[in-house]
Parts: C-alpha cells; sequence; structure tokens
C-alpha cells in the first residue's frame, strides 16, 4: 500500500499588501457587501473561508483590478511569486442594461439614492423584472481560477480576495454595476441625471472688479493693502477632518489602520497650529 505524505507549507509574508479594515465581526456593513459574502459562503468552502478571511487580514492580497465583468488578483502564498486570481462574473448585454436603465429611470427615489452612493434596497427586484441578477445566485454564474496548486476551486487565495471585493463594495456601491458591465457615469447618465455637468452658467467670481490694473510694474508687484476681513472668520473647524472623513479610505487601503484614524489626529494638530500662525499667538486648546 502506498502512503502519501502532505508537507504543510506556511505563507510567506506580504508587504504593502491589502489589509482588510473589518473587524472580527464580519466583513462588510451594507446589505448589497453583505449579499456579496453570502454568495461566497454558500460554495461551502469549510477550512479555506477562514483561511481566505486570515489572508485578507493580514495584507497577503498584492494587488487587485476591476474591470467589466473580471476581477484579477496576486496573492502572496508559500512561493516566492504571488499567485495569479481571477474572478469571472458574465457583463449584462447592452440591451439588458436598457431594460434595467428604463426601470430604474420610473423609480426616482432609485436614483436619488444611487446618487447619494447607496444601493437602493429593492433594486434587485428591478433586475429581476429584466430577468437578469445582480448578484451571482451560484456558482455556475461565477468563475473562479487561482495558479496555486490547491485542487480546490475556489481556493483560500480566491476566497480572500472575494472578501476584500465585498469590504470594498461598502465603499464604493457602484463596483458591482461595473463588474456587470456598467459604470458609475455612464449609468447616471442613462437615467437622465446630469448632476450639474451639463449647465453652462458663468462662474461666479468673489471680489471681480472691473478696475484695470495698472501699467506700473513696482505698484503691481508690491500690490495694495489688503482688508483686514480677507479671509472671513477663522476659527478651528467644528468637527475634525471633514473632508477627509467625508472621502473615506482610499479604494483597497493598504495601511494597517483606517486613514481617517491614521490622519485625522494630525488634522487637529495642524488646525491648531495654523490658527496659532495665523493670529500670531500661541493657540490655547480650549478643552485644557
Amino acid at each position: 500500500m502506498a502512503w502519501w505524505s502532505y508537507e504543510r507549507t506556511y505563507r510567506r509574508p506580504a508587504k504593502g499588501g491589502i489589509k482588510a479594515q473589518s473587524g472580527r465581526s464580519g466583513f462588510g456593513q451594507s446589505w448589497w457587501a453583505k449579499r456579496w459574502i453570502e454568495v461566497l459562503e454558500g460554495f461551502h468552502l469549510g477550512s479555506r473561508l477562514s483561511r481566505g478571511r486570515s489572508y485578507a487580514r493580514s495584507g497577503q492580497v498584492v494587488s487587485i483590478d476591476i474591470e467589466a465583468g473580471e476581477v484579477t488578483a496576486r496573492v502572496q502564498g508559500s512561493r516566492p511569486k504571488p499567485y495569479d486570481v481571477s474572478i469571472r462574473i458574465k457583463p449584462l448585454s447592452g440591451r439588458e442594461w436598457k431594460k434595467v436603465i428604463e426601470t430604474l429611470s420610473r423609480q426616482p427615489l432609485f436614483t436619488a439614492k444611487l446618487l447619494a452612493g447607496q444601493m437602493p434596497e429593492d433594486i434587485e427586484k428591478v433586475f429581476q423584472e429584466t430577468k437578469v441578477p445582480l448578484f451571482p445566485e451560484n456558482l455556475k454564474a461565477v468563475q473562479t481560477d487561482c495558479s496555486c496548486p490547491d485542487w480546490s476551486n475556489p481556493c483560500k487565495h480566491i476566497a480572500a480576495v472575494y472578501y476584500l471585493l465585498g469590504e470594498e463594495f461598502d465603499r464604493d456601491p457602484f463596483l458591482i454595476f461595473k463588474l456587470r458591465g456598467m459604470d458609475r457615469d455612464t449609468l447616471i447618465c442613462g437615467l437622465g441625471v446630469s448632476e450639474g455637468k451639463n449647465e453652462k452658467t458663468e462662474p461666479v467670481v468673489e471680489g471681480k472688479s472691473d478696475t484695470p490694473l495698472t501699467v506700473d510694474p513696482g505698484a503691481f508687484w508690491s500690490g495694495a493693502e489688503l482688508p483686514e476681513n480677507l479671509f472671513g472668520p477663522v476659527e478651528i473647524p467644528t468637527i475634525p477632518a471633514a473632508i477627509l472623513k467625508r472621502l473615506g479610505n482610499f479604494p483597497f487601503w493598504r495601511g494597517n489602520q483606517s486613514i481617517v484614524d491614521a490622519l485625522g489626529p494630525l488634522y487637529e494638530k495642524t488646525s491648531g497650529r495654523g490658527l496659532e500662525i495665523y493670529i500670531g499667538e500661541t493657540f490655547k486648546d480650549s478643552k485644557k
């Protein structure tokens, strides 16, 4: 009788890999992200799911690229060269997208939520009416491949990429449309919403004057005395790092913590320092 021995291999640490930001409670917070994860967990991969989650959290996924109908990625495993991963979903045809957009355009609430970056909860019904699902419904609807030697497909490397995609759907729900062959701008344009891009209006220039500039070079470069209220009221923002919080993380963030957590304290510190420089006095924190 021949006995086969199996030598366990260990993954090589990846430098600068994409790290999941989700906590131990699970990947994905929005319903559409959870819907995507449900498909993966319906494959019954056993221990490969937990190992895939570990890969996603430890930054083993080196890169992810998303195009219409396909996701390609590179995942660092036990070998020196990262494995090549692909996840393919059949894009909808132009005719199918036309039906979907016509149905969506008759639902103003759907359009408003999509513009706000949210996925309407009943949007799957729109796709069902056109007899095409928005999310893959079974294994046959998703074709996966990995260059690793694991006989199982999907493997843990594919699972890691799948989890990170679910987390990215939280940040950008339009990615599921892109996978189905429709980018955000084309979708919004098809819904008949220009977001103000087509409005041709003269830009408003604050402080615009019809007085011609002086022809004296010395007077031009020295300039006139600036008014005291040129910048208006100058104060520390009531909401620290408001713009940063609104923008959120970069796509497939690679840091150990979110960009808001990493840069938020710096924004607060520089706000006080900036006010100090502006008024020429030492800034005193009102909380002290």
